[in-house]
């Protein structure tokens, strides 16, 4: 699917940019080109891939309408990326983070469409659903304006995937509580109640590759993913690493920060179904003839809500979970 064609990555000199560059360079594609704005993160990933010829960097950023529309000429896929991520950022300069969550994507799809990109995949997140934060609205814009995006063009095809925490990413909580644990301070933890989902970087790449691959246009695609105690979380990562007990100081829930997460809501479980043992695929509430006939045959999920405080991890699936992610050794 990818062997001699171009491949846009926005925002790819990020955790999910560089793995995902990783894996789409063994299919031999004619090019990968990573836009950013960040020309430092550029120089370093350029060195780190040794200087592969398949990889072009191109500076520029997801609101620039002509610095997008340049990236896109020529490309057959599209990975947007690009995003402002951090909830309490996001909350402080909600107009910076409408800007480039939601008007950088409408930037995509439009340069998408006049390019006649084949499909593009959107990252998404499970703070989308049902949001309460201002990081959360403006990817549940992102997703709405990608799926609807289906409707303007015959040529060019949109999906979502959604996912949760990606352990080690950039100012992901793993790194953070390793740092404290190690330097012998306290770890500081918002509320004890609070869970979340997780996933390792190769199996949220996985799940990117597979919406590519599969997409018709207009689907949501979910991992299925467990979830822990984010204190159980951090007992495992200090008993791993120290093999002592920690002092824990709950410092109270951040401006726009949930209990729990949650990646199949209410309104959308009636129009979700079980797309694979890994997998499930939403659909729009009113789906067109040809995404009725991809899914028909699948098996409408059992649940209302899929949320991050069930199905939790024990400690030792949690320590699996770490080990398989490369957080210990």
């Amino acid at each position: 699917m990818f062997k001699d064609r171009t491949i846009l990555i926005t925002g790819g000199t990020g955790s999910w940019g560089q793995e995902l560059t990783r894996q789409l360079l063994q299919y031999h594609p004619r090019e990968i080109r990573i836009f950013s704005r960040n020309e430092f993160l550029q120089v370093n990933m350029h060195r780190s891939f040794s200087h592969q010829p398949a990889l072009k960097f191109f500076i520029g950023d997801v609101r620039d309408f002509s610095a997008v529309q340049e990236a896109c000429r020529g490309v057959d896929y599209v990975f947007h990326l690009a995003a402002l991520k951090h909830v309490p950022i996001c909350e402080m300069q909600p107009d910076e983070a409408l800007k480039t969550n939601v008007h950088g994507t409408e930037n995509i799809i439009r340069a998408s469409i006049m390019h006649r990109v084949k499909k593009v995949i959107d990252v998404s997140t499970d703070k989308a659903v049902d949001p309460i934060n201002f990081y959360g609205m403006t990817k549940s814009f992102g997703e709405k304006l990608m799926i609807r995006a289906n409707d303007l063009s015959e040529t060019t095809r949109f999906v979502c995937i959604r996912g949760g925490n990606v352990l080690g990413t950039n100012g992901s909580v793993v790194p953070f509580f390793k740092n404290q644990i190690l330097e012998k301070q306290e770890v500081t933890l918002t509320s004890r109640e609070m869970t979340r989902f997780f996933l390792t970087i190769s199996e949220a790449i996985e799940l990117l590759l597979k919406a590519a691959q599969v997409a018709i246009g207009g689907e949501t695609f979910v991992m299925k993913m467990k979830s822990c105690r984010i204190i159980d979380l951090a007992n495992v990562l200090a008993q791993l690493l120290i093999r002592a007990p920690i002092q824990i100081k709950e410092i109270g829930v951040r401006p726009g920060e949930k209990l729990h997460e949650v990646l199949v809501s209410i309104y959308e479980s009636p129009h979700t179904f079980y797309y694979s043992d890994h997998y499930f695929v939403i659909l729009p509430s009113h789906p067109t003839p040809a995404l009725s006939k991809q899914y028909h045959s699948l098996k409408r999920v059992n649940f209302q809500t899929y949320s991050s405080d069930t199905h939790l991890m024990s400690h030792d699936e949690i320590e699996r979970m770490l080990r398989r992610g490369g957080m210990v050794v």
